[in-house]
């Protein structure tokens, strides 16, 4: 069966680059929201709720983290259809064994769900900063989405509805400053009153 095509909203991809962007040297992981038409329809990525960026395992807090995002995502109408991770060093795209066990738990409830890492070397750069990550049939092994034409390339079924995206968020944090705004599940567990499920003071 084919894979349907993914559209990455600005404001899901705003908030991984904030989630990123505030901890450069941590990794980072959360997931994405969004909906689909039909079965092998778009998935349209609508919104991004970050979880940690002190993760080393599928622990409690991670648990705890995803069962709230997911209640978050139903009581909004939308569906969590995938994950992303940010790893330490900028040159490592691999998806951490940790990222396939929670991107696997998601296709349990999305069987279309998708992974992404997020590339070190083209944050803040025109580029799209994201590596696709699909599931080999009926396994629980993900493995960087491949061929041509490359992921976030005219024809591909990986697109932003704005290819401004990537450069927009760069500018928002060079000259905005807007992801020391921006909060995940570990930062609520310190300070109740960040609202890491929505993020909406960081938004421009």
């Amino acid at each position: 069966m084919s894979k349907p095509s993914y559209v990455i909203l600005p404001e899901a991809y705003y908030k991984l680059f904030f989630h990123a962007a505030k901890h450069p040297h941590q990794p980072v992981n959360g997931v994405f929201l969004g909906t689909q038409n039909g079965v092998e329809g778009a998935v349209i990525i609508q919104d991004t709720v970050p979880l940690l960026h002190h993760w080393t395992s599928l622990s409690p807090m991670m648990e705890i983290g995803l069962d709230l995002a997911t209640q978050h995502a139903q009581t909004s109408g939308l569906k969590v259809v995938g994950y992303y991770q940010g790893c330490e060093r900028v040159d490592d795209t691999s998806l951490a064994p940790v990222g396939e066990k929670v991107a696997s738990r998601i296709r349990t409830g999305f069987e279309d769900a998708v992974a992404f890492v997020i590339d070190g070397q083209k944050i803040g750069t025109s580029e799209v900063a994201l590596v696709p990550y699909h599931p080999l049939a009926a396994t629980s092994t993900w493995r960087p989405v491949s061929g041509e034409p490359l992921p976030f390339t005219p024809g591909s079924k990986f697109q932003l509805s704005s290819a401004d995206s990537p450069s927009e968020a760069a500018r928002y944090v060079q000259d905005q400053n807007l992801h020391f705004a921006f909060g995940d599940f570990d930062d609520h567990l310190e300070d109740v009153t960040i609202d890491w499920l929505r993020n909406r003071t960081c938004l421009p």
